[in-house]
């Protein structure tokens, strides 16, 4: 058994599930975004809404959007801290049938103005899944460093992304397709066996295929 399963994850409490795993799913919103946000539209779903401030999820969310890690301390000033930063926040409940039960819709705008919707749940022991990012299924733990690419759906992209990673020798551990229509759009989730989520794979992978319109690197959960 992992000893991440007997002791839990190093984390500022009091809750796992809805305090550390909050800051992950902040963390990785912001890294889909692509910088500082400075603008957040959070909509607590199940639990998260019912509970969430008694638990600290919101100043969770917003630390994990500020790029803090579980472990800083500085989790538990994330209210105050945020509005120091001039983030600019907004928090709602959400009740959506199908929804996790501990889980929240995120719509956060980057300095550059990049708007990302995305949806994260807490999934129990601070492990989180990013469900959905900009209406597409990604189904991303942040285990693993992590690529998402969005493209035209074309034929080569698959072909062309995989050539370039199997040049630099950077092992795939899974592939996820997903498009919303034949033709449309489409999105790849790889996760990696190594630490290649660096700034100059994600630009030369741009360039891979004409029909690739953006690409995300997220950092494993050790960053």
């Amino acid at each position: 058994m992992p000893i991440w399963d007997i002791i839990g994850p190093v984390m500022i409490g009091p809750s796992s599930s809805h305090t550390a795993g909050a800051v992950r799913i902040g963390r990785m919103v912001r890294m889909c975004c692509g910088g500082d946000v400075v603008k957040a539209d959070i909509y607590m779903r199940g639990s998260f809404a019912r509970t969430g401030a008694g638990h600290g999820t919101d100043k969770a969310l917003l630390a994990g959007l500020m790029g803090f890690k579980p472990d800083d301390p500085r989790v538990r000033d994330g209210l105050e801290l945020a509005r120091e930063r001039g983030l600019d926040y907004h928090f709602y409940e959400e009740d959506v049938d199908e929804a996790r039960p501990n889980s929240a819709r995120i719509v956060a705008t980057s300095g550059a103005g990049r708007v990302t919707e995305a949806i994260g749940a807490s999934i129990g022991g601070g492990a989180v899944l990013l469900e959905e990012l900009d209406g597409f299924q990604i189904g991303v733990s942040g285990a693993l460093p992590t690529i998402i690419i969005l493209n035209r759906d074309v034929q080569g992209v698959v072909g062309a992304v995989t050539s370039y990673l199997s040049k630099r020798d950077i092992n795939i551990a899974t592939i996820k397709l997903h498009r919303d229509t034949r033709g449309g759009l489409a999105t790849m989730v790889l996760e990696l066996d190594s630490d290649a989520v660096d700034k100059q794979t994600v630009e030369e992978l741009k360039k891979v295929h004409p029909a690739i319109v953006r690409v995300i690197g997220l950092k494993g959960d050790e960053e």
